[in-house]
């Protein structure tokens, strides 16, 4: 008899553990692409390596929901054709239920009908204010829109008494969308654009385009665009002794603008997530916390600090898994609940989506910073 108890006991336990194993659950799959290499690599390191950091970490504290999340990157490399191939690898093959990416604004306006079509939700970390105006139901973005930057820049300026100034824009999707808003916007802040030059995203010099600026009456410059031609603006400005203020977008907001354009950046001005300033910010601020976490979890990790464009990705990773506890791990009800977020303190800000907004953020997500003795200043 005791016999037999033992064998049913001993059979019980194998069972369970093979019940275990073979219903464990399985993890939950979100596709990531970014431009880790390339052109635009300055954007897509961090994306990815926050990304994976943050995956480890929810990994490490049980999961959502019990369970795993697994994260697939691939590398787009600045190419939109390689980031449509990425996309739909991800869906097809991998079977994600949601997507994080590109880096760059025309990389995730080339993925949006594939996504759209396949019902799966995207988090854009790209600032081109096309991605989602009008809004698309599957695609969110958490990079602050263009439009909003322009805004900050030109309330500056109008509180600075300038009046007249001079653009010049790099000719790929960011930089048309950002020329797109400052001539939309600059009659709103009683500016005039006196001078509407581009560069090319591989020129190495911008001299023409600078003197042609210095032999107008502009009181100051702004320049839209990613590195590394906003560094060669900056160190030819320099060149030229252009000592009117020359205004930067949130597109250089990282120490490796800086370091580009060495002398050339002191003074400076660009609007910026807080995160560069993080330990500038006042106590009250409810985004500190956050921020502060994210730099020194960064460094701890990568031994440098977390930045504005690495931000982006931490905060898609978050409002996916806060979409997922609140809902369920499929592609429709991550949507639906991305689309319910509120008061969501993030790095890029806070988020509030809603049906007729997938960017959630409003102007107050930037800061105005200043380079001085070649660090980040927070203008108050």
């Amino acid at each position: 008899m005791l016999r037999t108890i033992f064998i049913i006991i001993f059979l019980s336990l194998i069972f369970v553990l093979f019940a275990g194993a073979s219903f464990a659950a399985p993890p939950i799959k979100i596709g990531a692409i970014f431009s880790v290499s390339g052109p635009a690599s300055f954007l897509g390191e961090p994306e990815r390596n926050t990304a994976q950091m943050m995956v480890d970490e929810i990994n490490k504290t049980g999961g959502v929901k019990g369970r795993k999340l697994e994260l697939i990157v691939y590398d787009t490399q600045g190419d939109a054709t390689k980031a449509v191939q990425a996309v739909n690898r991800l869906i097809k093959n991998d079977k994600v239920v949601a997507i994080i990416g590109d880096s760059t604004t025309g990389n995730s306006m080339a993925v949006i009908p594939v996504v759209e079509k396949a019902q799966v939700p995207i988090i854009s970390c790209a600032a081109g204010i096309k991605i989602t105006e009008p809004v698309k139901k599957w695609v969110f973005k958490t990079a602050q829109n263009d439009a909003l930057a322009v805004m900050r820049i030109f309330e500056h300026m109008k509180e600075q008494k300038i009046k007249k100034i001079a653009i010049i824009t790099v000719s790929d999707g960011f930089g048309s969308s950002g020329r797109e808003q400052l001539k939309l916007k600059a009659g709103e802040f009683g500016i005039e654009i006196i001078s509407d030059e581009t560069y090319g995203p591989k020129d190495t010099d911008m001299t023409a385009q600078l003197t042609k600026i210095r032999g107008t009456a502009a009181q100051a410059i702004v320049c839209w665009g990613t590195n590394p031609g906003p560094a060669v603006v900056a160190r030819n400005a320099k060149q030229l002794g252009i000592k009117i203020p020359l205004y930067m977008s949130h597109g250089v907001s990282s120490k490796r603008f800086i370091e580009l354009a060495g002398e050339g950046a002191e003074d400076i001005i660009l609007p910026s997530g807080r995160v560069i300033v993080a330990d500038q910010l006042p106590d009250k601020d409810p985004q500190k916390k956050a921020l502060l976490s994210y730099v020194n979890n960064y460094r701890k990790h990568f031994k440098v600090e977390g930045d504005h464009f690495g931000g982006h990705a931490w905060d898609a990773i978050m409002l996916i898994r806060d979409a997922i506890e609140r809902g369920d791990a499929t592609p429709m009800a991550i949507r639906d609940q991305l689309e319910r977020t509120k008061n969501f303190a993030g790095i890029g800000g806070m988020f509030n989506y809603s049906g007729q907004d997938h960017a959630g953020l409003t102007k107050d997500a930037f800061v105005l910073v200043q380079v001085k003795k070649g660090d980040w200043k927070l203008i108050k």
